[in-house]
């Protein structure tokens, strides 16, 4: 099955075990780094046996993604998602029953859905996939209050083996997503964390910008900078690209057109360097990033290991570098405090919510509205962090969630009439397959905006996806249509009738304990970014359960261990004085010192200490203008 759809000869480590457990029919708990190749561990035993597969997954592009590339092997796979019509998901949910669809990927929220209960009991399942299954452990760093209700999907199908994937879980988030779950005879396998290619680097500093500079002028190929908020990302990719570097900007707040332009030209090449948020992530596949660079400290271990991991996915030399500066300790502690508002204010956002919604008291249950998080923070004098974290709590009681992303369907309507349009499609030789589609499929689409699915018209006309989308906006730029794309946005949904704020009640345990987590995450985090002398990749190893782990030797406290010890290895990251004298020598009027450093993807202190060295034997001196020259 590996040769004949995917084209490969042999496994990457450790997916032949879990493969052969899935073909056993036992519940799979599998932790595999990021790029370890997840998405097989569900596809091939699928394909070799009969029913369809069942996979949950977060984001909507991420399936898209996925389905693309199963089809292009010749695979059937659709998805449900709240862009698709009613009548579309009803034809997806037959062929799912009927058809000879394998796999079926849908959001955690669906499963919310009676109908699609109904029809997932006809269904010839042969496995259950949960992807990021780290998003179900209220003890976890990702938790998404959606997945609480997957155990449903095990109710319903008993029989059927379930898969949970995540490539970060400790041990007590490994326990917690099984007892979620509802494992039978579960196991849990794990490959190494390990990631011999990549280097992990942290760099203590005052001007981060400066750090950067020097990474991205000693490290070729592309790159991620993941920051920590929007103002953040658009600012530090200003700065880059002032600097002469090609960098692009990504985070939630652009329109989802510009993201996906954006993630495209980054992934061909065109851009050398992201800026990004953490919205940045789940669904990226390049392989070649050669180095991922924090410009801010993560809340968790888990978090930045998964960030980190986007890093030499092809095996090759990679980097991974945190930056840090004085002000870590503070933000950590007030990260905590945002991501656990005080009660009052969780019971304020919940009134304000309800009431700007006219919601009235003792109803409201099950209805779902548009809901813009950043907008809402603006208008109230809040962090939006406060916001969907006192989202996030409400959800955990029963009170309210917010969807990640809901794709609204996109919409055309024609600005001219039937023989205007006919006489400008002779005149102008332009192409019948689109257009007629759309006229044959969309009663009223001369009259008002309808909503129309690009898929549909693909499918009807002959046409790729990406064809039909190159078409109605060729239509558009010429007059003949309006046409809005697609686009996302959060919904809420109010799962009881309102209460009064007095009434409203939080438990403990979605609290208190969770923020004593939380605690215990960033203190791990922060121990790792003030490590001395202990190798940075054991450490992260044994925080995952992989006790007695090796060192790496190739992070930047075991090459200073192996330097003073009179063996380093050179990795390009140790400065000698012959690399200082040739860096000065190709400046006819001399350098400065901060021009020096630059040149190095080194310490400042040991580009220090070789040029202190130098000046002391006279072989180089500094000139009136500070400038470093060679003495002749």
């Amino acid at each position: 099955m590996l040769k004949k759809w995917w084209g490969y000869s042999e496994f990457r480590p450790g997916q032949r075990e879990v493969i052969e457990r899935v073909m056993a029919g036992g519940d799979t708990l599998a932790l595999m780094p990021t790029g370890a190749g997840k998405s097989l561990l569900y596809q091939v035993p699928t394909m070799a046996r009969e029913g369809i597969c069942i996979v949950v997954t977060p984001l909507v592009a991420l399936m898209k993604d996925q389905i693309d590339n199963l089809r292009r092997r010749g695979i059937n796979a659709v998805a449900i998602h709240s862009g698709l019509s009613p009548r579309n998901i009803d034809i997806a949910l037959d062929n799912c029953i009927y058809g000879d669809v394998k796999f079926l990927y849908v959001a955690p929220e669906r499963v919310r859905n009676e109908l699609f209960r109904v029809r997932v009991q006809k269904m010839k399942v042969s496995l259950l996939a949960i992807d990021e299954a780290h998003c179900i452990s209220q003890w976890g760093y990702d938790f998404r209050p959606t997945y609480l209700e997957l155990w449903i999907l095990r109710d319903l199908l008993p029989e059927v083996p379930i898969l949970a994937l995540t490539a970060s879980a400790t041990d007590r988030v490994a326990t917690d997503i099984m007892k979620h779950l509802h494992f039978g005879d579960g196991k849990i396998i794990r490959s190494s964390y390990a990631r011999p290619n990549v280097s992990f680097v942290v760099r203590h500093c005052d001007d981060k910008n400066e750090q950067l500079y020097r990474v991205f002028s000693k490290i070729d190929g592309a790159a991620i900078v993941y920051v920590r908020s929007r103002e953040r990302a658009s600012r530090v990719c200003e700065w880059l690209t002032e600097q002469g570097f090609s960098a692009q900007f990504y985070h939630a707040g652009l329109p989802h057109e510009e993201r996906a332009i954006r993630q495209d030209e980054w992934q061909r090449g065109e851009k050398r360097i992201m800026v990004a948020t953490n919205a940045f992530g789940m669904g990226i596949d390049k392989s070649d990033v050669r180095a991922v660079v924090h410009y801010d400290m993560c809340s968790s271990l888990e978090a930045y290991y998964q960030e980190a991991g986007r890093a030499g996915r092809d095996g090759k030399r990679s980097f991974a570098v945190l930056l840090v500066d004085g002000d870590e300790k503070v933000y950590s502690s007030k990260r905590v405090e945002l991501d656990f508002p005080p009660l009052e204010t969780i019971k304020w956002v919940y009134d304000t919510i309800c009431a700007s919604m006219m919601i009235p008291y003792g109803e409201g249950a099950r209805t779902g509205h548009e809901f813009n998080p950043y907008e809402f923070a603006r208008a109230h004098n809040l962090t939006v962090d406060m916001v969907r974290n006192s989202i996030k709590l409400l959800a955990m009681n029963g009170y309210m969630t917010l969807s990640e992303e809901r794709e609204n369907r996109a919409r055309l309507m024609f600005c001219v009439s039937r023989e205007e349009l006919y006489d400008y499609r002779i005149r102008n030789n332009i192409s019948e397959r689109v257009l007629y589609t759309v006229m044959r499929l969309y009663e009223g689409v001369f009259s008002e905006f309808r909503p129309i699915d690009v898929q549909q018209i693909a499918d009807y006309s002959g046409c790729t996806v990406e064809q039909v989308r190159e078409e109605l906006k060729s239509l558009w730029r010429q007059h003949l249509i309006r046409y809005v794309p697609s686009s996302y946005s959060p919904i809420l949904t109010i799962l009881c009738d309102r209460v009064p704020m007095k009434d409203l009640y939080i438990a403990p345990d979605s609290y208190l304990h969770r923020r004593e987590s939380a605690e215990e995450r960033m203190e791990a985090m922060m121990t790792y970014a003030m490590l001395e002398r202990e190798c940075r990749s054991s450490y992260i190893q044994d925080y995952f359960g992989e006790h007695d782990a090796e060192e790496c030797g190739v992070c930047d406290n075991c090459i200073e261990r192996r330097k003073r010890k009179g063996n380093a290895v050179q990795l390009g990251e140790q400065v000698t004085a012959e690399k200082v004298m040739a860096a000065i020598e190709e400046n006819e009027e001399g350098i400065s010192p901060r021009n020096l450093v630059r040149k190095f993807f080194a310490s400042t202190e040991n580009v220090a200490e070789v040029v202190e060295e130098l000046l002391m034997e006279e072989k180089i001196y500094t000139d009136k203008r500070g400038n470093l020259r060679i003495k002749r």
